[in-house]
């Protein structure tokens, strides 16, 4: 595919080592497992606002982050949801309610409004043609993937959005439970999305992984974050993995 991207000359040398490393097993992989928003669709759901909502509810339960910086939304909740039930168990269930309400309104809203990418659905199709075992895991909702994307079990015989799960992505749990699910190791699976997140978890996981410059990640960072390819989106992964021959799984 060709190194055209603008590394820095460490990342570059990373970069073509995994990149090595994989065209060598590229054969084996069985299982792809995909990542929904900005992988497969754009639901442009301002997290910023969404972080300012819930911190100024947990203000309003009597809870700050003890840190300067507040992690991932989720797990702002869950460490301020914990701690208000260190104190008072009913209180935590209510502010958990009311958090989790915040965030699937958003993104409800910003799933009205977004759409699959236009080679998603082509690329998934031939894809699944080409004998490949495929999942979708995502911290998102599964009713705001679903308004997106409603005919999602015509391509993915698994399908765990984060209500399904007990502990979602970066945790590997996640994806080992899809792999699980799909009855295939992590070295035979490849783990496809467009934030450092997803490479983390497939490289804590165990599994192969493969960066999409089509959210709001560049390719640079995807590769400084560790992905073994890296493409500008998921039309160019496709033509990529389909390319040679396809062992008869």
């Amino acid at each position: 595919m060709g190194l055209k991207y603008d590394f820095t000359p460490a990342v570059r040398r990373a970069y073509r080592w995994s990149q090595m490393a994989f065209s060598n097993h590229k054969d084996d992989i069985e299982a792809l497992i995909f990542d929904f928003d900005g992988t497969l669709a754009r639901l442009e759901i301002d997290f910023g606002l969404m972080r300012t909502r819930v911190l100024a509810l947990a203000e309003d339960f009597g809870w700050r982050p003890s840190g300067l910086e507040p992690g991932y939304v989720l797990e702002t909740v869950e460490e301020a949801a914990s701690a208000l039930a260190a104190d008072d168990p009913a209180r935590g269930r209510a502010f958990a309610v009311k958090a989790h309400r915040i965030i699937e309104d958003m993104e409800m809203d910003a799933a009205e409004r977004g759409g699959l990418f236009p080679e998603a659905r082509p690329s998934l199709q031939a894809l699944r043609a080409s004998g490949f075992k495929m999942a979708l895991i995502t911290r998102n909702f599964g009713a705001a993937v679903s308004r997106v994307f409603p005919d999602w079990p015509d391509f993915f015989p698994v399908f765990l959005p984060r209500e399904a799960v007990a502990r979602v992505k970066p945790d590997p749990f996640h994806l080992r439970a899809a792999l699980d699910l799909l009855k295939v190791g992590p070295v035979a699976a490849l783990m496809i999305g467009d934030h450092p997140i997803d490479i983390e978890t497939g490289r804590k996981t165990g599994t192969w992984t493969a960066g999409l410059a089509s959210g709001r990640v560049s390719t640079a960072e995807l590769a400084a974050a560790g992905a073994d390819l890296v493409f500008e989106d998921l039309a160019g992964l496709t033509a990529y993995l389909l390319a040679g021959p396809r062992p008869p799984f």
